[in-house]
């Protein structure tokens, strides 16, 4: 009989909480197949089989918690093999779900947005091993899928509420933005950005970076080599406060805020100051592909010293972005608009973005605050001043 426990969680990480078994008493198990998800404060973790034999007995049920190598399971080697204690741990397990139509075991990310979307497995036609559904598949259902129907409003002595306990990293985010209001002095600057010689430069080199460097050219390449940039000039926006000691970074490692389907998270792009534009969009597309499929580690979202939102890819035209404690600066990036400009005494036409930087007032002066986003403002609207570091 071998024991299936919590693994290791990561830095700080001191419990989770169960969130699906993937299998119940008296199934096949293969190795390395998912046997459950684990929930923590930041990560999401699945639990492999180390060995093949049959499911036993489910110590830890879902949605309870558990400490690190706490016992969840039992599992009975050997293909043939028979969990003893196969009878009394299908009367004491929580209910399983409804096996689904298929014998595979669908992506766990595919299986949240399925219960989340109310999308019916049997109705997705799975690419992945054996037929298995995978994220992709359900997001391309769900993007075909006709308008649905409005509901007839229910009788008054109908449910017309649902409770749904908040998943952990749902938790944290709460607790730790509520945190940053409480703590923080924070307040936000604003600016403008003529994005015309960014986009011109990005269209006139994007095949040619492509061809080389097998990655796209983004537009968070060269943010954050702008605030690199300014964050030299203006150190204090790359501290924080420890205590009645302000810590000054030598380095800077760059957060670029991501939304999930079970939340925000902020993998970290650590000497982003030491980085190509090519590094950096490669290290982007690593992080952000791990974010969507939930597979980010505790140790790549941790330890940075200031952040990027882009807010603009969800249509925000102007927002205040939050800090991410315990950091003192936080940069709002926001949707590229055509609007009219008054440039050498003329109204033309030019594609433009509003900046925020959210900034701690205990740390950053409002002098020094403006004086960051004019400098990013500056680095963006003439590109070859990163170049010349100017």
């Amino acid at each position: 009989m071998t024991d299936i426990r919590v693994p290791t969680l990561g830095e700080s990480v001191t419990e989770a909480t169960v969130a699906t078994w993937f299998k119940k008493p008296g199934d096949t198990v293969s190795v390395d197949e998912m046997l459950c998800e684990l929930e923590t404060d930041k990560v999401t973790v699945e639990v492999p089989s180390p060995v093949a034999g049959v499911m036993g007995e489910i110590v830890a049920g879902e949605g309870e918690t558990v400490g690190v190598d706490a016992l969840l399971a039992t599992l009975a080697e050997g293909t043939g093999a028979v969990a003893p204690t196969l009878a009394s741990a299908a009367e004491s397990a929580p209910a399983a779900a409804p096996a689904a139509a298929k014998d595979v075991e669908d992506a766990p990310s595919a299986k949240k947005i399925m219960a989340e979307k109310g999308i019916d497995a049997a109705s997705v036609q799975g690419s992945g091993r054996d037929g298995r559904i995978m994220k992709e598949d359900v997001a391309n259902k769900a993007s075909a899928a006709p308008a649905p129907v409005a509901a007839p409003r229910p009788a008054t002595n109908e449910v017309r509420e649902e409770r749904v306990k908040m998943t952990r990293l749902r938790q944290t985010i709460a607790r730790r933005l509520k945190e940053a209001q409480n703590t923080a002095a924070m307040l936000t600057t604003y600016n403008e950005v003529n994005m015309t010689e960014i986009m011109a430069l990005r269209n006139e080199y994007k095949d040619l970076f492509l061809k080389k460097h097998g990655v796209k050219l983004g537009f968070m390449s060269f943010f954050t080599k702008a605030c690199v940039h300014a964050l030299h000039e203006v150190p204090e926006v790359n501290a924080e406060i420890d205590g009645t000691d302000v810590v000054y970074k030598n380095y800077v490692n760059m957060g670029v805020a991501a939304g999930t389907p079970t939340g925000l998270v902020v993998p970290v792009i650590n000497d982003a100051d030491q980085m190509s534009f090519a590094d950096i969009e490669k290290k982007i597309a690593e992080l952000g592909g791990k974010a969507r499929d939930g597979k980010l580690s505790m140790a790549e979202m941790q330890g940075g010293s200031f952040t990027i939102s882009n807010g603009g890819v969800y249509g925000s035209l102007m927002s205040s972005p939050i800090l991410n404690p315990p950091q003192s600066g936080i940069l709002g990036m926001h949707k590229i608009q055509d609007r009219p400009m008054a440039i050498g005494g003329e109204v033309v036409i030019r594609p433009m973005m509003y900046l925020a930087l959210s900034y701690d007032h205990r740390v950053v002066d409002g002098k020094g605050a403006v004086t960051f986003l004019v400098r990013v403002k500056e680095a963006l609207e003439d590109p070859r001043r990163l170049l010349m570091d100017l």
